[in-house]
């Protein structure tokens, strides 16, 4: 599946704004509903994080399970998934199930 992206302050306001966030230990899931046929995905990783290191892994992590789960997810939204500082050390499976559980809360998993 390929997925879009958010790419501009504007659109990530937007999603922080209006949109309806859950958290667990390592990460925030905020969602709004788009007008496309498709979901957008935006990836936030402060600084307070970790290094350019540790933050490229968050993303890549949080972009793999998106690909691999994104069937799972109804269409027409945008998702900004933002890092907390429990997600320094995750492992992929624990961030599958971190992001499912939030999109779970959210009602937004088929």
């Amino acid at each position: 599946m390929n997925i879009l992206h958010l790419k501009k302050n504007i659109e990530f306001q937007n999603v922080y704004k209006n949109g309806r966030s859950f958290a667990n230990r390592c990460f925030v899931m905020y969602v709004i509903k788009n007008e496309l046929s498709e979901n957008r995905l935006g990836i936030s990783v402060s600084k307070k994080v970790g290094n350019s290191v540790v933050r490229h892994r968050i993303t890549r992590l949080v972009r793999e399970v998106m690909r691999l789960n994104g069937q799972l997810f109804n269409s027409g939204l945008d998702i900004v998934v933002t890092a907390r500082t429990g997600a320094v050390d995750i492992k992929y499976s624990d961030a599958e199930a971190a992001i499912l559980h939030l999109g779970k809360l959210h009602h937004i998993i088929i």
